[in-house]
């Protein structure tokens, strides 16, 4: 049993958290609004007021936040993890953010005395629930030998990539192709629908047929209708579709799809659906089709 502190415990660091728990580990966890915790704490896990004091109270620390912003609210000042780190610890970072900034924290991390590991998840809710979440890491090798039997309690594939930066590179190199997939499969989808093809019949075949990939087959069904609780929202998706449009320019990569899928998102948030899951830009094309979605 390890001693651990969550930082962060939304859809899917709220059930990574559980997970840990339910492997026997402590837990103690902070989160913005106590109240979605409750069922944690309901589980066992303990509370902490601030992010200093999950960092005080724990040798191997989790954090996962939405972005930049977030993470800087959760990290700085007087209540923030960095304060409460110190010889030994170790920060395990999900979130998925800019390299560039993700190498400065690990710096500031450690002059504390600790160390960083970057390590963004490839998943949704359902393969976090199915156990098959993956992880990529990046960070020193001694912190992620360390680290490993951790992450492997959350997800049974756990990749080190190198040094610190280089996991939240992966991970916004594995993203930009989960809104692509999800605009080519709602293509095939109102395609196939406008030439008589009942919906839901589309959708069986096209996730069972050989362009299913693990994304396609669990969020294609989205189409026949959005979760009420989005498992990765339009806005979060467009900021890592930035992320990668950044990284594409500074390293002279062309990505044309990514390109032409990040509008879609720009039009899913000015239609309202800013807070739905990116499946949502399924509904954008089906009104330019003329089919209600």
């Amino acid at each position: 049993m390890a001693n651990l502190g969550y930082i962060g415990l939304g859809v899917m660091g709220g059930r990574m958290a559980a997970r840990l728990l339910d492997k026997g580990h402590a837990v103690t966890g902070y989160n913005r609004t106590k109240s979605k915790a409750q069922w944690l704490l309901d589980r066992g896990m303990q509370w902490a007021d601030t992010p200093r004091a999950v960092a005080q109270a724990a040798d191997a620390i989790f954090v996962m936040v939405t972005d930049s912003a977030a993470l800087a609210a959760v990290a700085d000042g007087p209540d923030g993890f960095l304060a409460g780190l110190g010889a030994g610890k170790l920060l395990i970072d999900m979130s998925t953010l800019s390299p560039a900034l993700s190498r400065a924290v690990a710096e500031r991390v450690r002059e504390r005395g600790a160390e960083m590991l970057d390590s963004p998840v490839s998943g949704s809710v359902t393969t976090l629930e199915q156990g098959k979440l993956s992880m990529m890491v990046g960070g020193t090798k001694a912190a992620f030998d360390r680290a490993k039997p951790l992450l492997e309690d959350v997800g049974p594939t756990v990749t080190y990539v190198g040094e610190n930066g280089k996991a939240v590179s992966m991970k916004i190199a594995c993203n930009l192709s989960l809104a692509v997939q999800m605009l080519a499969f709602s293509e095939g989808v109102l395609l196939a629908e406008k030439s008589g093809i009942d919906r839901k019949t589309a959708v069986e075949v096209l996730t069972n047929s050989v362009i299913a990939s693990p994304m396609v087959q669990y969020r294609g069904p989205m189409v026949l209708g959005l979760p009420e609780e989005a498992w990765f929202n339009v806005t979060m998706m467009q900021k890592d579709m930035h992320l990668a449009l950044e990284m594409g320019r500074r390293l002279e990569v062309p990505l044309p799809t990514t390109a032409v899928t990040n509008e879609f998102l720009t039009a899913a948030r000015a239609a309202g659906l800013a807070e739905k899951d990116f499946a949502a830009i399924f509904h954008l094309l089906a009104r330019m089709s003329g089919v209600t979605a």
